[in-house]
């Protein structure tokens, strides 16, 4: 999938590294020269520019884009690149800070796909918010553990399986889990597992693609039964 990041600093870049070293296509775009030259270094591909700019959007290739994740700190370039991602027909991802008000947060949240708060949740968050689907970020729980939320797809190894037969790697535990429709409750082993099924696991950040495959079932199944 390709990426249009807007903002190459501490969030940006963090979102950019976790989706190039998923396989990801990834275009960061920043007007700051010196986070231009960092970001460069690092391996990135990046667009100098106003990220709030048609223009600029395009020479990063918006049109080409399946997602922009507008991740700057200021909150007016990030709505003006989400809605020329949106015309562009990118699902877009718009950071916003912790400490705006609620009424700020709802008139901003009907204009986007979705809002996150990368202090609270950090680069893992911001980069399941631009892949969408059925694995979220709930909370960072420490440097490198992370409570998600899956949810079971057709495409999952695991569907029809009970919970006692489910197998995580050994860094991962699942917490909860919520039927279709239902509200979450703790893990059942004779629970059988359907297509729509919220489970949710405290995992080490390392094993996460791994919790992913066995719960949501793989990647490229799931973008052809999409597409």
């Amino acid at each position: 999938m390709r990426f249009v990041i807007i903002g190459a600093g501490r969030v940006g870049l963090r979102t950019a590294r976790v989706l190039q070293e998923e396989g990801h296509d990834v275009v960061l775009v920043e007007r700051n020269q010196g986070r231009v030259e960092r970001a460069r270094r690092g391996g990135f591909s990046v667009i100098e520019g106003d990220g709030s700019r048609e223009q600029v959007l395009e020479s990063a290739g918006i049109d080409r884009a399946d997602a922009l994740g507008a991740l700057t700190s200021d909150l007016n370039v990030n709505f003006a690149a989400c809605l020329i991602g949106k015309h562009h027909g990118c699902r877009t991802v718009m950071r916003i800070d912790e400490d705006y008000r609620e009424d700020i947060y709802r008139r901003y949240a009907e204009q986007v796909d979705e809002i996150v708060y990368p202090e609270r949740l950090g680069a893992i968050g911001a980069k399941n918010a631009m892949l969408g689907g059925d694995i979220r970020a709930i909370a960072d729980i420490a440097q490198n553990l992370q409570l998600v939320e899956l949810t079971v797809t057709a495409n999952s190894p695991t569907q029809g399986y009970t919970i006692s037969e489910v197998q995580l790697p050994a860094n991962a535990r699942l917490l909860a889990i919520a039927k279709r429709g239902e509200s979450i409750g703790l893990p059942d082993p004779d629970l059988s597992l359907e297509v729509g099924d919220r489970l949710v696991v405290l995992a080490d950040f390392d094993v996460l693609e791994d919790v992913r495959q066995i719960v949501v079932g793989p990647e490229d199944a799931i973008l052809s039964a999409s597409e």
